[in-house]
């Protein structure tokens, strides 16, 4: 773990040395945006960062807002240490989105190199934790870089400017990614790499509702993927999202190509009696699976963000079918200057008939809107926020688009959505360069590479860069702030 400074100590620190205010100036230059307005940015000490999650917490009687960011493989120096350290966990107050402040580098640890993944639960909402503490479910290591013990870990973030080390999940692990933790029961849906199993990413199903003492529940993938299976292997997993309400999981597998949305049911997935939860049966898998739609070869599926009950004006006066239930797809692109792959875009599907998922509509970013295929680094979709917050939810959805930065789409009518907004961080100092071959020569570009992005209670959005940009906090403008329901995230808060 990086070195520590007591949360207060960090605040005092940070306002003495004017330590953020070179990179929000840097990062308001050459910025493209519509409906949208930069509040703050924070450089993440240059590192190259996958995804943030933004927790309200009570640290010292006070109401602080914090995001957690997990970071790719890779090494920088941390200024509050004076250390070059493997890269982990960022953990920045965002209380102030105008003055962001870093407090902690939480270092990937066993040997291992990035943590991409963080979830954070509230022991006050997790049914055996503390109330008066708080806890963050990380992802440590993957198969790139390899080496080291690659494991999931559980921190107390109660102060976040000294995190400790609480509990070792799963361990000796072949890779990790995309988890998802409920906070109201603690069940977590963890992605690993089980020694022996036919895909690097499965999902690993725990108790983790007192996250000082995890509890195995079973091991989980598609049938063709449990080890000493000789049919079919489905293409691995990339993350699932639950919703308990629905009594549903719904999982995306593939990256940017042979793509499956999977629709579980999460009490079989749970409450299931196995002969043996580690390595369960064709049969056994099967039985959790509701459905599965197939994407075409060339497209992936890296989010399945469920928007459940929703009520298009378009149907307002139909007799039957008021009411739909849709998951939006998220493919990520994976190669520079739109070489290699297909365009990997976001797609609608209609599941208000589980057993028959459809394709509704399409969302795509064009190319001549902004010369993207030529600006260098990656073109395409990768993400969509997976906060349910009432603010958004069913009217906005935002999808992380790399060179073409964090795109705004009205989302009310899922039949034909509609872009409202757009922002694009403009190149720091920090930027990486992004490259490709063309007859054996190496061409390299600077470019933004808006890589996840996650949405807050209040109603800010967090936009986090796979070139090492950094952070960048943003809020809505003009029409597209009308389409959100601020009224609902200010009673929340109550």
């Amino acid at each position: 773990m990086g070195h520590s400074l007591s949360y207060p100590s960090i605040l005092v620190v940070a306002a003495f040395t004017g330590f953020l205010s070179n990179a929000d100036v840097l990062a308001q230059e050459a910025e493209e945006s519509h409906n949208v307005r930069l509040l703050g940015h924070n450089d993440l000490q240059a590192r190259s960062a996958y995804h943030p999650v933004i927790q309200r917490q009570i640290i010292d009687g006070t109401e602080r807002w914090i995001a957690y960011v997990g970071h790719h493989g890779g090494q920088a120096l941390n200024p509050l240490s004076g250390n070059i350290e493997k890269n982990g966990t960022s953990v920045v107050d965002v209380t102030d989105p105008e003055h962001p402040v870093y407090l902690q580098h939480i270092e990937a640890s066993y040997g291992t190199s990035g943590a991409q993944m963080a979830r954070v639960c509230s022991g006050a909402e997790l049914p055996g934790g503390d109330p008066n503490r708080s806890y963050l479910l990380r992802a440590n290591g993957g198969r790139s870089p390899e080496g080291g013990n690659v494991s999931h870990q559980v921190f107390d973030v109660t102060d976040p400017g000294t995190p400790t080390l609480l509990a070792v999940v799963s361990e000796g692990l072949v890779d990790t990614h995309k988890n998802w933790w409920e906070c109201d029961t603690g069940i977590a849906y963890i992605v690993s790499g089980v020694p022996g199993w036919q895909v690097d990413r499965m999902t690993q199903i725990f108790d983790l509702s007192d996250p000082s003492n995890p509890k195995f529940i079973r091991n989980f993938g598609l049938p063709g993927q449990q080890p000493g299976s000789d049919g079919e292997i489905p293409v691995e997993l990339h993350g699932c999202i639950s919703v308990v309400e629905a009594n549903r999981v719904y999982c995306g597998q593939g990256t940017n190509s042979h793509g499956i949305l999977a629709i579980l049911d999460r009490n079989k997935l749970i409450t299931d009696t196995l002969v043996d939860p580690e390595n369960p049966t064709a049969e056994e898998l099967e039985a959790a699976v509701i459905s599965q739609l197939r994407l075409p070869d060339f497209m992936g599926a890296h989010t399945s963000f469920p928007i459940l009950g929703m009520r298009p004006e378009e149907f307002s006066s139909d007799q039957e079918f008021k009411v739909r239930d849709v998951v939006a797809i998220v493919n990520e692109s994976l190669r520079n200057e739109c070489t290699e792959e297909a365009r990997q875009m976001m797609y609608f599907v209609d599941i208000t008939d589980e057993m028959h998922p459809w394709p509704i509509s399409t969302y795509n970013v064009p190319d001549s809107s902004g010369d993207f295929c030529l600006r260098g680094g990656r073109f395409g979709a990768h993400g969509s926020n997976e906060s349910f917050t009432p603010i958004f939810y069913g009217r906005l959805i935002f999808v992380s688009w790399f060179n073409a930065g964090m795109r705004v789409v009205d989302i009310r009518d899922p039949f034909n959505p509609k872009e409202i907004g757009y922002y694009i961080p403009a190149i720091t100092e920090n930027t990486d360069e992004r490259c490709i071959t063309i007859a054996d020569e190496s061409r390299c570009k600077i470019a933004i590479q808006t890589n996840n992005l996650e949405v807050d209670d209040r109603g800010y959005i967090y936009l986090v860069d796979r070139a090492n940009t950094g952070m960048h906090i943003v809020e809505l403008t003009g029409d597209a702030r009308e389409v959100a329901d601020f009224s609902v995230g200010l009673a929340n808060r109550n």
